[in-house]
């Protein structure tokens, strides 16, 4: 009987090479950097990482500007760099999963280039959006850029191209089958050269319609499309019903042809990971569909609020939902793109929103640092390089403060990160968050991450379906506490300020903070923590 495929439950961890490690001083971390370091990612107990973009790029949006998408950006190293990364993770029995950034290239890729030349009605400008100006010289509509400011920029002779992002980011267009070839060779290029899967970047933007037609409030769009912009939940939803540009149905076909291609490759058993946000939530599963692809993203959870209901709503959607195309979910509390959880909801909280979801069925994925529970960067404005933050002339902070490079060792920053100068600064507060302080204390966030993941392994891979035992709408005794069983494993979590007694048999194998007391025959679980517990 053939075993499920390495990545149905697996554990992914992300890492942002400009902020792991570097290995010449120059401020900014490097693959050579990373494949020094996967030893410890091992150590932690993953599966698999994930390499946000590393390809030749002005670096104007952190590498989603692809001037290349097959080959290395210097300051990374190069195509050698690349295969002695993949080749080191393969021994060490990592699989390697690679960024593919198929909505748009940078305006410095060889085709822009050629399209700037090439003028209107040109083979070259039918690869991007190009348009005549409107009759009064205005965009040819009023769409917003997700990073602030006008998704049209003119070029010399009075036509706009269209871009979703930076400008310097322009989109491409899917209906024209040279897109669609170029990329087929950049999946066969990476894949060829070792890797076993993609994380793809706008999943559900590749395909526009309407492109001529405005949105009645294109700025409110805008924002509430964005992770880290602040936004009453009610009107981002009402407002992610009116997504002209995300979520069209071509993508679908696109997917497909990718799926065929994937499974070409026999039994490497090649995945990919959309990252597709949608709404309504049911729209993530046709991206999961037996012919299509293999995960999707469910943002939610880097979101929701440390709330019983919030959380129990969210977890038992997504489990349904994708039950309906026979998936499992995907769970991830941080990423490059959004604030760090421990920032965002607290450190405890943190710590026990990590157990309670290891134990959920699906793969998890954990932002490079998250182990360690690193919060946000604190960074001066002058410190700054997210576009959206130039854009917006400084009223969206940006993804920054969630890419600081990663503390190592030492007492004084950048705690061995790098020899240089970082390109973001590190806090000399993180002086009690290295890895090597971490390492040597039983009670850091990193030995959780360790323990929890082994224990992951050993007792929840493949236990099928979880059953809520405390959940606000199943059986609720306490609105501070949220609980499920899978398998042997019963995992409750107190998200309240005082300790919750709670009926659970079983010893108890790992809890996020605290001591787990008896009180009446009943386990006491402490303030703002989660724990597992074994029949």
């Amino acid at each position: 009987m053939k075993s499920s495929p390495w990545w149905k439950e697996a554990t992914i961890y992300q890492i942002y090479p400009r902020s792991f490690f570097d290995s010449n001083g120059d401020g900014e971390g490097d693959l050579p950097g990373i494949t020094s370091n996967l030893e410890y990612v091992q150590q932690l107990g993953v599966d698999a990482i994930w390499l946000s973009p590393f390809y030749t790029s002005p670096n104007k949006d952190g590498g989603y500007d692809v001037a290349d998408p097959r080959d290395v950006d210097p300051r990374f190293g190069d195509l050698e760099d690349a295969k002695k990364l993949i080749d080191r993770a393969h021994q060490l029995g990592l699989r390697v999963l690679a960024d593919i950034v198929p909505n748009h290239f940078s305006d410095q890729h060889i085709w822009f280039q050629a399209a700037l030349k090439a003028g209107r009605g040109s083979a070259e400008r039918a690869r991007f959006h190009f348009y005549d100006a409107n009759s009064d010289g205005t965009p040819p509509n009023n769409w917003i850029s997700l990073f602030g400011g006008p998704s049209w920029t003119q070029v010399e002779d009075g036509q706009y191209y269209l871009h979703l992002f930076d400008s310097s980011q322009p989109d491409l267009n899917w209906d024209n089958p040279e897109v669609n070839a170029d990329f087929e060779k950049t999946l066969h290029f990476w894949i060829d050269l070792g890797v076993d899967g993609f994380r793809i970047d706008v999943a559900h933007g590749l395909v526009k319609e309407d492109v001529l037609k405005n949105h009645p409030d294109p700025q409110g769009l805008s924002n509430a499309l964005r992770l880290d912009v602040d936004m009453d939940p009610e009107k981002r939803n009402s407002l992610l019903q009116s997504v002209p540009y995300f979520d069209r149905q071509g993508v679908h076909e696109i997917y497909r042809k990718w799926r065929l291609l994937f499974d070409s490759y026999g039994d490497r058993e090649i995945m990919a990971v959309a990252e597709a946000w949608v709404h309504p939530p049911v729209n993530a599963t046709r991206y999961v569909r037996p012919d299509e692809l293999h995960q999707v993203f469910n943002f939610d959870l880097l979101t929701a609020d440390f709330d019983a209901s919030v959380l129990y709503d969210v977890i038992d959607r997504s489990i349904n939902l994708n039950a309906t195309v026979n998936a499992l979910p995907t769970w991830a509390l941080s990423n490059h793109d959004s604030p760090r959880v421990a920032s965002r909801i607290g450190s405890d909280q943190a710590r026990a929103l990590a157990l309670f979801v290891f134990g959920l069925p699906g793969s998890t994925y954990i932002f490079a640092g998250q182990e360690l529970g690193l919060p946000d960067g604190e960074l001066a404005d002058s410190d700054r390089q997210d576009p959206s933050f130039f854009r917006t002339n400084g009223e969206i902070k940006g993804r920054d403060g969630a890419r600081v490079p990663i503390p190592w060792n030492g007492e004084i920053a950048p705690f061995g990160f790098s020899t240089g100068k970082p390109w973001l600064p590190i806090s000399q507060s993180w002086s009690e968050m290295t890895v090597e302080k971490e390492s040597n204390d039983a009670k850091s966030s990193l030995h959780l991450y360790k323990n929890a993941l082994a224990l992951r392994r050993e007792h929840l891979s493949s236990q099928g379906e979880i059953e809520w035992t405390e959940s606000p709408h199943h059986g609720l005794k306490s609105n501070e506490l949220l609980s499920y069983k899978r398998g042997a494993i019963s995992v409750i979590m107190n998200l309240s300020n005082e300790p919750q007694e709670c009926d659970v048999a079983g010893k108890l194998l790992v809890v996020s903070a605290g001591t787990v007391d008896a009180h009446n025959g009943k386990k006491v679980i402490p303030a703002r923590s989660c724990a597992w517990f074994i029949s």
